[in-house]
């Protein structure tokens, strides 16, 4: 019954074309001018229709979408099979062309000759690694300008976990320190005599995140009647948000200021030469997966009862630590990726075997064992140890900090820096790389790609691989992803980031308009991702006892 119903019906249908084709055919002389408004409109629906149109609402928010994400036309969001996929330059960011550095001091900003006032002396003794020093050095000239003091050349950390017994002098440039910042503060190597004598200091220590208020009130009335006090443990001691003329000061100090001595550099830009010759393009990587970083994370990473217990050994050296629980800790993305996972991460987002990987990096927990997945994903691996002879590297080895300033000058050289932790290199090198360009640099999103990384062995590649790219949107370098005044400054310098007259340029073209570019005048700080990484804690793996960088 059915079929004969349906036959019935595609002949009454059929039936019903003859019948209109014949009504046509007779009367198209007649009715000629009564179907040509007819054809006419149903040409303009069909071009509506099924033709792409350049300007609809959802193509512009897909346009903004894109540039929200980091990138400009190179880099499409595209749904496939549900994930999005990345389309763009892996080797640098988009729109990176539109922002530079600028520290330039403001003409209400008063020189160092104004405002020094005599006999007044500040002494600074930094705490930690080279890079934990390095925030140290920077923000002890900005306490020395709030005070209107003299700065004596800071004194390094000689007596933590390196024992590294390097003076200011032996892995910085101290006359081009002194003479780059002298409009801004007034430096000397040594506290002067006084009627013949040695001025002495006071010392005493500020707590973190002092504000230039609590500097005038806490030291100016112990320098008054002091002249001379010496501030301890001096690293993170001096607020994070600041007046940007302050800010600007400490990226001129960071930024410009602190040059690495003359042998630091000539060994870092021979391996970044070396590098190069290698290979048009390299990613340079902080693995950062020492035992003290492991042991302080208090994260599992699959070594057992030996594991456990070679580690915790090491965690007992933190009193204040809480007991750590390995699997909470991951899901909050607090435990640096394991450098198979790194290996993987590169790869999902596109990079190649054949690239070739520079390694920063101290001694890595269970040596070869674990750099072997790492090595298989990515056979061009490289290290100082590896591009350079043990001759060379001699007036270096026995100390850490220059071993770890020529690690910084090849990491900051790279086409690419991936990180695996929130520490001081990462963030002081985020910041550099940022004022400096926008040079790519890769976070791993951790806690979104602990999932992933799970569930690794039961997806298929393409869909592992589109999941990771999905998840480091916002997590590449690009210059709008970091909110301003989110995280440490030293990570996000936005008060020194500017917009080029290119963007200004670029905004008059409808095709920027419609991405959304932002139209306010410099400093441009851009769109921003909501779920960027959290600082570990106030101030990521930095506390009194924390392993800060062995580099």
């Amino acid at each position: 019954m059915k079929k004969k119903l349906r036959k019935d019906n595609n002949n009454g249908l059929s039936g019903e074309l003859i019948i209109h084709a014949s009504l046509l055919r007779r009367g198209r002389g007649r009715h000629r001018r009564h179907f040509l408004p007819l054809i006419a409109t149903i040409f303009v629906l069909f071009i509506f229709c099924f033709l792409p149109l350049p300007i609809t609402s959802s193509n512009r928010i897909s346009r903004r979408n894109s540039i929200n994400n980091g990138g400009n036309e190179r880099l499409s969001l595209n749904r496939e099979n549900g994930a999005l996929s990345l389309s763009r330059d892996l080797w640098r960011t988009s729109s990176s062309e539109f922002y530079y550095g600028c520290s330039t001091a403001s003409e209400k900003f008063l020189t160092a000759d104004g405002k020094t006032h005599p006999n007044r002396y500040l002494l600074i003794s930094t705490s930690g690694g080279l890079n934990q020093q390095r925030t140290g050095i920077t923000d002890s000239v900005i306490a020395a300008y709030i005070l209107n003091a003299t700065l004596v050349v800071p004194m390094l950390d000689q007596k933590s976990y390196w024992k590294d017994a390097s003076n200011f002098g032996d892995i910085f440039n101290v006359d081009w320190f002194i003479s780059f910042l002298a409009r801004d503060v007034k430096i000397i190597k040594q506290l002067p005599t006084m009627s013949d004598e040695v001025l002495t200091s006071s010392r005493t220590r500020v707590p973190r995140k002092c504000t230039p208020e609590c500097y005038l009130k806490r030291i100016l009335p112990l320098l008054k009647k002091k002249n001379a006090v010496q501030l301890t443990k001096f690293d993170y001691r001096l607020s994070n948000k600041l007046d940007i003329d302050l800010q600007k000061l400490r990226c001129r100090v960071n930024y410009h200021a602190l040059r690495f001595t003359d042998p630091i550099l000539e060994m870092g830009q021979k391996l970044v030469e070396r590098m190069r010759m290698k290979s048009k393009h390299f990613i340079a990587l902080h693995l950062r997966f020492e035992p003290d970083m492991l042991a302080f994370s208090g994260c599992d990473y699959g070594g057992g009862e030996r594991e456990r217990n070679e580690l915790g050994a090491i965690r007992k050296r933190w009193k204040t630590l809480h007991k750590s629980n390995p699997d909470k800790q991951r899901r909050q993305g607090r435990c640096p990726l394991t450098p198979e996972e790194v290996g993987l991460l590169l790869r999902a987002l596109g990079y190649s075997s054949d690239v070739h990987i520079y390694v920063a990096s101290g001694e890595v927990y269970s040596g070869e064992e674990t750099l072997a997945p790492l090595k298989a994903l990515f056979p061009n691996f490289h290290s100082k140890d590896t591009i350079a002879s043990k001759e060379e590297l001699a007036p270096f080895v026995s100390y850490s900090s220059r071993m770890a300033a020529i690690d910084f000058i090849v990491c900051d050289e790279s086409d690419v820096f991936i990180t695996n932790n929130n520490g001081n290199m990462a963030r002081i090198l985020a910041g550099r790389r940022r004022y400096c360009g926008h040079k790519r640099t890769i976070r791993p999103n951790a806690k979104k790609l602990y999932r992933l990384f799970l569930n690794r062995n039961n997806v298929t590649w393409e869909e592992f691989s589109s999941g990771v790219r999905t998840e480091q949107i916002g997590f590449t370098g690009e210059p709008n992803e970091v909110k301003p005044g989110r995280g440490e400054f030293y990570e996000n310098p936005a008060a020194c980031i500017c917009e080029s007259p290119l963007a200004k340029a670029a905004r008059n073209s409808s095709v920027q308009t419609d991405l959304g570019v932002n139209h306010e005048n410099r400093p441009w700080y851009g769109t921003t991702r909501n779920d960027a990484p959290e600082v570990i804690g106030d101030r990521g793996f930095e506390d009194e006892e924390d392993p800060v960088d062995i580099e």
